[in-house]
């Protein structure tokens, strides 16, 4: 069984910290799906640039996770939280030790939650009041056990180079920031 990168899109998503996270991934060679938290496969971010989703968040299994990322943006954020489905895959994969990854506002959503308990974590200004029980990085991207959260769309590139170091090595990792003209 193939194991995947799914990247969470629901109604109201940042399309910079998506659509950048997901082409670096695919850059990567990382087996990276797109999932629609919603009923239809299209959905269309904060900004009004719509995505046709390879899934839906029913088609996505706990044995197949290999890391799950969610993207920011408002109303984005809220609308991943309200995904029942979601909050079960986070759960499974946290118990899993899976990596799991987010930028923005989302990662209140694993903070909410207890998950980021005694990790280093970032959020977007505002949001990290959110993230109960973390320590909060002055860094734009933290890498803590098996989280990694950003700041903000402008750290997208690192965010999503991170994941790649994590998941397919620093080599590959400086590769792709190579390739788009990234220093790191």
């Amino acid at each position: 069984m193939s194991k995947n990168v799914y990247v969470f899109l629901a109604e109201g998503f940042e399309e910079t910290e998506a659509i950048g996270t997901i082409d670096l991934l695919r850059r990567a060679g990382l087996p990276t799906h797109i999932v629609a938290v919603g009923l239809e496969p299209n959905v269309t971010g904060a900004h009004g640039i719509a995505i046709h989703a390879d899934l839906s968040i029913g088609e996505v299994y706990s044995d197949d996770v290999l890391a799950l990322v969610l993207p920011g943006g408002l109303p984005g954020v809220t609308n991943l939280d309200a995904s029942q489905r979601l909050h079960q895959l986070i759960s499974e994969a946290h118990q899993a030790g899976k990596l799991l990854c987010a930028i923005c506002a989302a990662p209140s959503i694993f903070g909410k939650t207890g998950l980021l308990q005694g990790h280093e974590a970032i959020a977007y200004p505002g949001f990290e009041q959110h993230l109960h029980g973390a320590t909060i990085s002055t860094a734009p991207v933290a890498k803590s056990g098996h989280f990694i959260t950003a700041k903000s769309a402008a750290y997208t590139f690192d965010f999503a180079l991170e994941i790649i170091a994590t998941l397919a090595g620093k080599e590959k990792a400086n590769e792709v920031a190579a390739g788009i003209l990234h220093t790191r």
